[in-house]
């Protein structure tokens, strides 16, 4: 098998022209997406082209300070993006989600890197960055819709809560049906998409190997591979992410502090 066929610029915009039908639909029934629909366009434009740019120079110099840095920088950027969409309080939840996105991240990474493809060189860029990165931007998803919907519930639900920590007498017991639920929800559309793929879909690695030449076996045994990961890194993520939070956003009598989150 060759590698996939190169995509010119005249059939990039033709592409682009794609994104016409969308916005008609938007437009028909005055739904205000248009704006943020091509803003995104541009963006992931933009962010993808640039990161083919850095990609190059990270691939030719290969450092494993810089690769580690590197996707350390992926991960704070991410964290942002997590507390942002969580509508949570930047001060109390950016340094224990990190420190659980880094933990999660480079653990199932350096695990995959060495024990399930078995590289020799787990810090190089072409693994650690790419195969990083792809586990971080799949778990981001889990981690914003958890840890929102459990400070969320907790807030909606005070004096629900407050009733749980009075009967049973330790925080634990008392968030424990709102964690379960976070976690739920969270996790149930991948473990629906790791049900259905193969089935309804093609997964968009096992594409990606299968046009670059890879054979349809090889390209199976990746996605596989990967999507455990994925599910792995997701799950310590979402409970690092619970139980570090959970450590500055509650009073030592177990209530939500003020602030916490933005209902």
């Amino acid at each position: 098998m060759g590698g996939a066929k190169d995509i010119s610029i005249l059939s990039m915009m033709l592409c682009f022209l794609l994104l016409i039908i969308p916005v008609i639909i938007y437009s028909y029934i005055k739904l205000p997406l248009i704006k943020e629909t091509l803003l995104s366009a541009a963006r992931m434009t933009i962010q993808l082209f640039l990161m083919g740019i850095y990609l190059k120079y990270l691939f030719q110099y290969d450092s494993a300070i810089v690769n580690i840095l590197w996707l350390l920088i992926m991960m704070i950027v991410a964290t942002f993006q997590a507390i942002r969409r969580s509508n949570l309080n930047r001060k109390v939840f950016l340094v224990p989600i990190l420190l659980s996105y880094s933990i999660s991240i480079y653990t199932i990474t350096l695990y995959f890197n060495r024990f399930v493809i078995d590289v020799t060189r787990i810090f190089s860029a072409k693994y650690l960055v790419v195969i990083g990165g792809m586990i971080l931007g799949n778990s981001l998803r889990g981690i914003i819709i958890s840890v929102s919907t459990f400070y969320k519930d907790i807030a909606h639900e005070k004096e629900r809560y407050i009733y749980r920590l009075i009967t049973f007498g330790n925080k634990f017991e008392a968030v424990l049906p709102y964690l379960r639920n976070s976690i739920q929800i969270a996790i149930s559309p991948t473990i629906a998409t790791m049900a259905t793929m193969g089935i309804v879909s093609i997964p968009g690695t096992m594409t990606g190997q299968i046009l670059g030449g890879a054979s349809p076996m090889v390209a199976i045994k990746y996605q596989i591979a990967l999507m455990i990961a994925v599910f792995a890194a997701t799950n310590i993520s979402i409970v690092l992410s619970i139980y570090t939070t959970s450590r500055r956003a509650f009073e030592k009598r177990g209530l939500l502090r003020k602030g916490i989150v933005k209902i």
